[in-house]
């Protein structure tokens, strides 16, 4: 432990997570959409965000590619350097639930390992985990930013689904088969789930 570790205290703040949530009027946690690149999570997300929103409710949107151009500007895409950029953003996604905040986030955050330690961070029933399951060909066959077509060609290395692997969820909170459902109808199935849960 370094010397500044040592000399780092909580500190406790007057406003709690509860008054904000009491202040807000709806419940806060994570919503944490994960799937191969292509597969519509941040379409989805964006979806849903916009419904919440027109109902009132405190949301952010946090983006994996939005996120690489500030915050995580500084990290590749080693392994190494993915498990950093989910950590980071599990601790960004806290902050935002503890102001009583729904926070939307979509990244492939391949790995299962990286994704249980955010929910292990969180109250129990705080978090989320929304697969968008869409085989790969499809992804492929939609690639919306030419990054399998490069991937193929050996332009990028390391790509989720390619070269580099993806742990679908073991046990998420629900599925969304974007490939046999629509963004809207996606979105409206999770809007169903917030509801059910009382999050809103």
């Amino acid at each position: 432990m370094t010397t500044v570790e040592k000399n780092i205290t909580w500190h406790e703040t007057s406003v709690t997570q509860q008054a904000y949530r009491e202040n807000n009027g709806h419940h806060s946690g994570v919503i944490w959409f994960t799937g191969l690149s292509g597969s519509g999570k941040s379409s989805i997300a964006n979806e849903l965000n916009h419904l919440l929103h027109e109902r009132g409710i405190h949301t952010y949107l946090l983006d994996g590619d939005n996120i690489r151009h500030g915050l995580n500007a500084d990290l590749g895409f080693s392994e190494e350097e993915r498990k950093e950029n989910i950590r980071r953003i599990g601790e960004v996604s806290k902050l935002f639930a503890d102001s009583g905040t729904i926070v939307l986030t979509a990244f492939i955050s391949p790995f299962q390992e990286d994704r249980d330690r955010v929910r292990a961070s969180l109250p129990e029933g705080d978090f989320l985990e929304v697969y968008v399951d869409c085989p790969i060909l499809e992804c492929e066959s939609r690639d919306p930013k030419g990054l399998y077509k490069k991937a193929r060609q050996g332009q990028i290395k390391g790509f989720t689904g390619i070269d580099s692997p993806y742990e679908a969820p073991k046990h998420p909170d629900v599925i969304l088969e974007s490939h046999q459902m629509d963004i809207k109808s996606c979105a409206e199935k999770l809007l169903i789930l917030l509801e059910d849960k009382g999050w809103i």
